[in-house]
């Protein structure tokens, strides 16, 4: 495929995907147990700190979140979730709160999160030391390994469920394999330059870094050119594009809709699609 075939293909993906929020919203709510599930994907909305609501990933799930975030810990060779190391809890494993759930879920529902087909991306967020955290994820995804996007040097093989991974990313180690089950979260600075979409799908940085729009009043217009032309340079390149720490209001949701951000960072679950379904 040429680069003007790839992007284009890419773009009608990214188009396809809003064009799901327009469709059909009623939803019955998913359970463990559940038959296929009929809920209706977002696949540009990202529950940050996904493992905070009380019931991590299905809450998600229940209001059609087509990406979660889950901070990991490596301790005594398990991977638990949580923001803290001294909050990390034996019981909360990454594979039985996200991996072991999704692979029953997709096993259930026509072979994807949702039965619609989109994808489906679990961003793992590595808070303790990047090799040695990765080499333990490596070895888990192992397991799971059907349900998962291949990333090769020169093409993505998808897969039900998306790995991403962020924080303390071993950017060497994930670029000397061959084959991968997790992508890699860049940078605003390595859209300057070479970078693949096989190896890093996203793009992910921090609002105030780049922004000093609060949500109060409206967005300069300067910054929101400036939003639109990071969205077109992101996508020239393939990637999807991801801020956090933008504050979590529908005046901040609106434009970031607006400008076609690919992900919208946001805890505030049922509100954010209440505002989408109203849009």
């Amino acid at each position: 495929m040429n680069a003007s075939s790839a992007r284009h293909e890419w773009i009608g993906n990214f188009q396809a995907g809003w064009l799901a929020v327009g469709l059909v919203f009623s939803v019955v709510l998913p359970l463990r147990t559940a038959e296929p599930i009929e809920v209706r994907s977002l696949p540009f909305a990202h529950a940050h700190n996904d493992y905070d609501h009380p019931r991590a990933l299905f809450d998600a799930l229940d209001q059609g979140f087509g990406n979660v975030e889950a901070d990991v810990w490596l301790v005594n060779d398990q991977l638990l979730v949580a923001h803290d190391l001294d909050k990390t809890d034996l019981a909360r494993t990454l594979q039985k709160l996200y991996l072991d759930p999704l692979r029953e879920r997709v096993a259930k529902n026509r072979g994807s999160v949702f039965g619609d087909g989109q994808p489906f991306t679990l961003m793992i967020d590595f808070k303790s030391d990047a090799t040695n955290t990765y080499i333990a994820l490596r070895r888990l995804l192992q397991d799971f390994e059907p349900l998962l996007t291949k990333f090769h040097s020169n093409r993505t093989e998808r897969g039900a469920v998306t790995i991403v991974i962020s924080g303390n990313r071993p950017r060497s180690l994930m670029e000397s394999e061959p084959v991968r089950l997790a992508g890699y979260d860049a940078r605003l600075a390595d859209l300057e330059r070479p970078l693949s979409k096989h190896f890093a799908p996203w793009v992910s940085d921090n609002w105030r870094n780049v922004f000093k729009w609060d949500g109060t009043g409206a967005m300069p217009e300067s910054e929101r050119e400036h939003l639109r032309d990071l969205v077109n340079k992101a996508r020239r390149r393939g990637l999807r594009l991801r801020f956090w720490g933008a504050p979590d209001t529908p005046a901040v949701w609106s434009e970031l809709m607006s400008a076609h951000v690919d992900l919208i960072n946001t805890d505030r679950l049922k509100e954010f699609r209440d505002f989408v379904i109203k849009r």
